[in-house]
């Protein structure tokens, strides 16, 4: 039981209903039933982490993403207690050996570990070229690595456009692509990596007022 993380869920559930939110989720099938993994995902958005633990919690087996976030938002006196209750990892940018290490600890222990491999928000909204972080984590957990891409949550609040918190009522896309296995070197991981995620996130470049759900997540064969 986590009722720290599961009170967290619940109010942002209630937040969404209260903004009116429309969601699309496609591919939960991808997400494993146990063991770990690292969810790679695509940065739109100040509110893409809270859209990318959905998939998670319509698998219906009580699993939860743990996040990396930098450290100013642990040292936040109200969201810095949350976060470690929720046992989501810090990043310290200026020595990201300690959050990398904790990161596949929490991987080998069975666990879905949250990253961000653009490392910043896209202000084009595509998929940027990836840091090679999240997956030399896979490597080193021996964990499989699965896209989550994003979409319409840029609409809400994102860089350089004015913030729409209240009832927005716009359509949110979660698409889950299929586990890619840790077993290519870093560099090719990274680029197999990056032709998944463009390859889901193409199911979305649509004008930005409509969603084209994607209809089994994000298949490639």
């Amino acid at each position: 039981m986590e009722p720290v993380y599961g009170t967290v869920i619940q109010l942002a559930r209630l937040t969404w209903r209260v903004q009116g939110l429309r969601f699309t989720v496609t591919g939960v099938e991808n997400l494993p039933a146990t063991g770990g993994a690292v969810i790679a995902i695509n940065h739109t958005s100040y509110f893409d982490f809270t859209f990318a633990g959905l998939p998670a919690y319509k698998q219906g087996r009580g699993r939860k993403v743990r996040f990396m976030a930098k450290q100013e938002v642990f040292d936040h006196k109200i969201a810095g207690p949350l976060m470690r209750k929720a046992r989501h990892i810090p990043v310290d940018r200026a020595s990201g050996a300690a959050s990398f290490d904790a990161a596949v600890t929490m991987l080998k222990a069975g666990e879905m570990v949250g990253v961000y491999p653009e490392a910043t928000i896209s202000r084009s909204f595509e998929i940027k070229k990836l840091k090679s972080g999240a997956t030399r984590m896979a490597i080193a957990a021996d964990v499989p690595i699965i896209s989550h891409i994003v979409w319409g949550a840029q609409r809400i609040w994102t860089n350089d456009h004015p913030k729409k918190m209240y009832r927005p009522k716009v359509p949110i896309a979660v698409a889950i692509g299929e586990p890619i296995p840790p077993t290519p070197p870093a560099p090719d991981l990274t680029t197999l990596l990056h032709s998944r995620c463009s390859i889901c996130w193409s199911g979305y470049k649509t004008p930005m007022d409509r969603i084209r759900p994607v209809s089994s997540g994000c298949r490639t064969g």
